[in-house]
């Protein structure tokens, strides 16, 4: 096997770009703990909001009202937390909010299987065939291509593919924390296109729609409206994130010096082999069980009224649970098959082990429910949502102009307000209208939102994941923290916002098609 591509033994004399970064990471990392950050923030919140209502700070707008599906008027004021029922709901919602944030739920049940998956060995063989059967030079671009197409299964790219490819590019002597990086710039800050149609593109089409009608009542676009500008974002970004980690990433970071050990032959044993086979005979049984639950019409796991499985559907909705299912099932077959895995007791203390690992994220996770909860009580963000709005359309911008502006617009509310649905769902009735009135289509402003959702997802705190990402870092650096993955992510950030901006305005004025 040729060799892989790799930063040189020694790093050079470091660019303006790499001594910015490491000002960042510095500073960053002296910031107090992510924890005592969300309480601060918190404390700011619940002061801020009793000044607001003080100040009787209000916006009127059109909103999508998911209840009814229709566009409505709206009023949103500023809500005090220091008020009598302010104060009533920071102190009884405490377990609500913690029990209803689903990252919590998400991440403890995906644990399962892949907790058993990787302490059978699973995972580490897994890894090491990818890197024996990708061409080297490719290994960079196969894992960024996945990391972003993995938007189809809802939050699993998180889950598995960025510690994934930490370890394989530890396996194969690049730095770890290049591969946490590069497939977190590709699940996050790429999430909002595919190569196929995902769940959320119905409930966005569905809110494009009905803002459409505000202006035209035979309006219409369909699920496919963005399919080719998706397309081409998608293979735009795979060679961008892939060169960005090469070219900017690695040399920054230089060889890993850590205390985890690079191994030297990517060559997998008898045992090993006979544990994938196990391993994928048993892939094949649990994917014709789910085929069984999901696929004959009536199955439990359709819609129940519609009959779909993709979009509103139980199958959709328990996904999460089908993948810890398959790595659960897939681990234990490894595991037996291989000899690393011979007992139920074996399977149960590895499920232990990783939920045990996750301790320090549970208590994060903890605050920052609390905080996006009293955050979205005080209709902070709606404030700041419909201002930035407002402020746009005063400006009478061109319209190539208002429609970049829109882009940027909604990359500082994603700051705030990561939810894709509900940021469409705040600028859909104002802008979609607006920019049809000047001759834009309703498929290209979906398609200007879809560009501005997603790169700050990877820098943004109140990213649910990004904790668990910082978790993941210092897994292979020690002392990483917030400033270590925000300067890993900033190159991705920068790069990413300015050619999706320029790719989506060029493709405007050249009249391209956006979908089917």
């Amino acid at each position: 096997m040729s060799a892989p591509e790799a930063v040189p033994a020694e790093a050079g004399p470091k660019t303006a770009m790499q001594r910015i970064l490491d000002t960042v990471e510095r500073v960053g990392n002296k910031v107090p703990h992510p924890v005592m950050i969300f309480v601060y923030l918190i404390v700011f919140v619940v002061l801020l909001s009793a000044l607001l209502s003080l100040l009787g700070a209000q916006v009127t707008y059109q909103a999508y009202n998911a209840a009814t599906g229709d566009i409505e008027e709206a009023t949103t004021a500023a809500r005090s937390l220091l008020t009598i029922d302010g104060i009533r709901f920071m102190f009884t919602g405490v377990v609500p909010n913690f029990m209803g944030f689903n990252a919590v739920g998400v991440i403890i049940v995906a644990m399962v299987g892949v907790g058993v998956a990787e302490e059978a060995g699973l995972v580490k063989a897994l890894i090491r065939k990818l890197v024996i059967v990708a061409p080297p030079k490719a290994l960079t671009y196969i894992l960024v291509f996945v990391g972003i197409v993995s938007s189809i299964a809802a939050d699993a790219g998180y889950l598995v593919l960025i510690p994934l490819a930490a370890a394989a590019f530890m396996s194969v002597g690049r730095h770890p924390l290049a591969g946490l990086a590069m497939a977190f710039a590709a699940v996050a800050s790429a999430f909002m296109v595919n190569v196929l149609i995902v769940p959320v593109d119905g409930i966005l089409t569905e809110i494009t729609n009905d803002a459409a009608r505000l202006v035209n009542p035979n309006a219409s676009i369909d699920l496919a409206a963005n399919v080719w500008f998706s397309i081409a974002s998608v293979a735009m970004l795979t060679v961008l994130i892939g060169l960005i980690t090469v070219r900017v990433i690695e040399p920054r970071l230089g060889p890993y010096k850590g205390d985890y050990q690079v191994p030297g032959e990517n060559v997998l044993s008898e045992a090993e082999y006979k544990g994938l086979r196990a391993a994928r005979l048993a892939l094949f049984g649990v994917l014709a069980f789910i085929g069984l639950l999901v696929l004959p019409p009536g199955a439990p796991l359709r819609n129940p009224e519609t009959g779909a499985i993709i979009g509103s559907s139980p199958f959709m909705g328990s996904l999460i649970v089908s993948i810890a299912l398959i790595f659960l099932v897939c681990g234990i077959a490894y595991g037996r098959a291989a000899g690393t895995m011979r007992t139920a007791g074996e399977a149960i203390a590895a499920i232990q082990k990783s939920i045990g690992s996750l301790a320090g994220l549970i208590l994060l996770l903890l605050v920052i429910s609390q905080f996006i909860a009293i955050f979205n009580y005080s209709n902070m963000a709606t404030l700041a949502a419909v201002s930035m709005a407002e402020f746009l359309q005063a400006l009478n911008l061109p319209t190539i102009a208002l429609l970049i502006g829109f882009v940027f617009a909604v990359f500082g509310i994603d700051l705030i307000i990561t939810a894709a649905i509900a940021k469409w769902a705040i600028f859909a009735p104002v802008f979609v209208p607006l920019l049809m009135q000047l001759g834009v289509a309703p498929e290209v402003v979906l398609a200007a939102y879809r560009v501005g959702d997603s790169p700050m997802n990877s820098i943004t705190p109140l990213n649910a994941y990004f904790a668990m990402i910082v978790t993941f870092a210092i897994k292979y650096q020690k002392d990483a923290g917030v400033g270590t993955v925000i300067a890993l992510m900033l190159p991705y950030v920068i790069a990413i916002s300015v050619a999706w901006t320029a790719l989506l305005a060029a493709w405007y004025l050249l009249g391209l098609p956006w979908g089917l």
